[in-house]
């Protein structure tokens, strides 16, 4: 029968960040319970949407946690009316005690509430993972990565592989992760300081964005291991499981051009801004382009909307050169590349109206590419 103490602030803030993996909506009524596994060393809780686990250790060893454990066991409760009953808890301490048929009393300050839970055997297992051989990476530099490719990839379901980012480790050292839609592309290639074993996975865009907010930057690094359709990121308290996706991502490679017939330099946020103006009249055109025109060196974006008005705008350029040119595209696509660009200038090259054109960071040492592909208009 489990019964421990703990500060309150710090096992809501292990709760919330377990509770990124539950969905509200679950299909499996038991996926929408926590896990709470109470042994001598710490208490242990999990949670999961099927997609995802996220497992969080907080240790009797964590002078913040105040934990003190009386007695261990496990248990299942409801996960976001656990959590809403904790944070409305009065005082910093909180007594769990398990008290008989898997109800649980929870008391804090002059305050005792308590709840039914369920058999902790019900809850489905999470796969091991053999924690042999780590790759170790640092989590500024993986969550860096994430934000340069994820917002690339596919939301929609009819190809599951593009809903996901490709992560290639060549030559033990060099990595590659790219993501793409088929209308837009981003790719960025490092090289890692530490060497690891080639891999290559594709990883659900939607479980890399939970990793950016489960993952605090003051977790320095991550250990990341393999299993055949999984993935476990782990830290020092924390582990987070994702399914990889199956299936072959396509050659990204051979769709990056070498050679251009129009070239611009411009300041990121002055496009970007550009580009939003621009994106607030094509929402209301048939076809939601923004049209960008190369004319004797000048650059200039044009919107017409019968029904609301038009746009054009001389954009302000660092450089330009090679031919003029006419190019219609999403403008969504343009700011959401441009915002992933750490850099303050971008040159952005073209072939022709209908090819794709790409973006890098001025002084490109980064490796970071980035493709769109323009919307042929009449």
């Amino acid at each position: 029968m489990i019964n421990f103490s703990i500060n309150k602030t710090l096992f809501l803030q292990a709760l919330n960040t377990t509770k990124r993996a539950i969905s509200s909506k679950n299909a499996i009524p038991i996926l929408s319970t926590i896990k709470i596994d109470v042994t001598p060393e710490g208490v242990a809780l999990s949670g999961s949407n099927g997609q995802i686990s996220i497992e969080n250790f907080i240790s009797i060893k964590d002078e913040n946690a105040g934990l003190l454990v009386t007695s261990p066991g496990s248990i299942l409760l409801e996960a976001t009316f656990f959590i809403n009953v904790v944070s409305s808890l009065p005082d910093v301490t909180l007594d769990f005690k398990e008290i008989e048929q898997k109800q649980v009393l929870l008391t804090s300050g002059k305050s005792e509430i308590t709840l039914k839970g369920k058999d902790a055997d019900q809850y489905p297992r999470i796969q091991e993972i053999v924690a042999s051989n780590p790759l170790v990476l640092e989590t500024k530099l993986l969550k860096q990565l994430i934000n340069e490719t994820a917002f690339a990839a596919s939301v929609q379901e009819s190809r599951p592989i593009l809903t996901g980012v490709h992560f290639v480790l060549s030559d033990n050292k060099d990595l590659k992760t790219v993501a793409t839609d088929s209308h837009r592309m981003s790719q960025k290639v490092i090289t890692l300081e530490k060497n690891g074993d080639n891999f290559d996975v594709v990883i659900p865009s939607r479980s890399l964005r939970e990793f950016t907010s489960v993952f605090s930057d003051d977790i320095e690094t991550v250990e990341v291991f393999f299993a055949n359709n999984q993935i476990l990121f782990r830290s020092e308290h924390i582990s987070f499981y994702t399914r990889l996706l199956e299936g072959n991502y396509p050659d990204t490679d051979r769709l990056i051009p070498t050679e251009f017939n129009t070239e611009a330099t411009f300041n990121v946020a002055n496009l970007r801004f550009a580009m939003e103006r621009a994106r607030l009249l094509s929402n209301a055109t048939q076809n939601g382009t923004v049209k960008l025109e190369f004319k004797n060196g000048v650059v200039s974006s044009h919107v017409h909307s019968p029904e609301v008005g038009r746009v054009n705008e001389e954009i302000d350029t660092s450089a330009v050169s090679g031919e003029d040119l006419s190019i219609s595209f999403n403008p969504t696509y343009l700011i959401e590349a441009l915002k992933a660009i750490d850099s303050e200038q971008v040159v952005i090259r073209f072939i022709s109206s209908v090819r794709p054109f790409t973006l890098v960071p001025e002084g490109n040492e980064q490796g970071f590419i980035q493709l769109i592909t323009p919307v042929r208009t009449n």
